[in-house]
């Protein structure tokens, strides 16, 4: 994984907003247009590389294009491309995402269903008015349910995708670029009929996604695991659960993840935390310092998490108590994907040398809070992606000067 030994690299958290094209492709692909898809899908990558590159970013992806949605405003193909990637896997469980909530018994963590986040609760009338602004994107009714043995199919599409990046990366002449993989605690969560109890579903989650992980650093490529469940899933049990019974909890899927990850290059992960995409007040988030530790007991040699939004971007201080361990990089978001805004550069280059100065300049990859693709307008998002690469050189003629 590359380091900023010279300027402030930069990269973004994995998701940009699929051209009209594509999504059309996409949704037209089950009416006998397969092969329209994977030639859209194959110069649309191409073309987002390309785009990067000219926007200023030292550290590409393919988009997550590979990753279908059938609509601009999209937020869970992160998670939910790989539900056709395993077998075992029906659809039709109740809840927006398969799991109906119930109450736990004292000291049992249980999550609920995206509809009964504290957030929410708090801000009902905010969250039930259309024009609000206020938004967790569309959700289906129903969601994937597992009825037998998860185990991993997703072989043919995974190498679609790493071929269409790696050549993509080679026509545009760059140097290193990666590709976002779900990790198992945030991809376990669905309606469980067949394993006896969510540890044995998550385990099996975990060995069948290790086939995409090992699969992608094999390929060269640098491996970024999505994990905003880590986070977000504090907001997901009512009332407010004990904090070290979440870490308990928590620690379960990230060891969990390490078991995933074992013999793979450390120097070739990359790992992304976040609070959740979805616009809205997020009054309810945990505290970085709360989880930090759970974040860097992940087996990556880098960590991806969010600092530019107005409910974290205080969160940078942590850094002076905590001490990142000598071999591991950092990525915060010093621009997000929560405001139509876009950062000035100057105010972009003021976050990357606060952080620059708590754990070394080397050690700072500037990058975006979570995916702009689908949360923000195309043409704001590529804005955003302007003013990151611009921040980063004016930190880079302070920091090297």
């Amino acid at each position: 994984m590359r380091a900023s030994t010279e300027r402030i690299l930069t990269s973004h958290v994995g998701s940009l907003p699929r051209p009209d094209s594509l999504i059309a492709a996409t949704v037209a692909r089950g009416d006998g247009g397969e092969a329209r898809f994977r030639q859209e899908l194959r110069q649309a990558v191409t073309d987002v590389v390309r785009r990067q590159q000219d926007a200023g970013i030292d550290v590409p992806n393919d988009g997550e294009f590979g990753k279908a949605v059938s609509h601009r405003v999209h937020y869970g193909a992160w998670w939910n491309y790989a539900f056709d990637r395993w077998s075992g896997i029906e659809y039709g469980a109740p809840g927006p995402y398969g799991r109906t909530p119930r109450r736990s018994r004292p000291g049992e963590i249980v999550l609920t269903s995206q509809d009964d986040r504290r957030d929410r609760q708090i801000f009902a009338a905010a969250y039930g008015d259309p024009e609000s602004g206020v938004s967790m994107g569309p959700r289906p009714a129903t969601g994937p349910l597992c009825i037998g043995p998860l185990k991993y199919t997703g072989h043919a599409a995974l190498q679609a995708d790493i071929a269409n990046l790696k050549a993509a990366l080679t026509a545009a002449g760059v140097e290193e670029g990666f590709m976002t993989s779900v990790a198992p605690g945030s991809a376990y969560r669905i309606g469980n009929a067949y394993y006896k109890t969510d540890e044995e579903l998550l385990a099996a989650c975990a060995e069948a996604m290790r086939e995409e992980y090992k699969a992608i650093v094999d390929a060269g490529l640098v491996l970024q695991l999505d994990d905003p469940a880590t986070a977000t899933g504090w907001d997901m049990i009512s009332p407010e659960p004990d904090l070290a019974d979440y870490k308990k909890f928590t620690m379960v899927r990230i060891e969990a993840l390490n078991h995933a990850l074992r013999g793979l290059p450390r120097d070739r992960i990359r790992y992304h935390l976040c609070w959740g995409s979805w616009h809205g007040p997020h009054v309810t988030d945990l505290p970085l310092r709360d989880i930090v530790d759970v974040m860097l007991a992940v087996d990556a040699g880098a960590y991806s998490f969010e600092a530019g939004n107005v409910r974290h971007a205080h969160e940078w201080q942590v850094w002076r108590d905590v001490k990142l361990p000598d071999d591991r990089l950092i990525l915060p978001g010093v621009v997000s994907h929560a405001t139509n805004v876009v950062e000035h550069p100057e105010l972009v280059a003021e976050r990357i040398m606060r952080f620059a100065d708590l754990v070394g300049r080397e050690r700072v990859i500037a990058s975006t809070d979570c995916g702009l693709g689908g949360r923000v307008h195309a043409q704001i998002a590529w804005a955003k992606l302007k003013a990151l690469a611009d921040g980063a050189l004016l930190a880079s003629r302070q920091l090297w000067r």
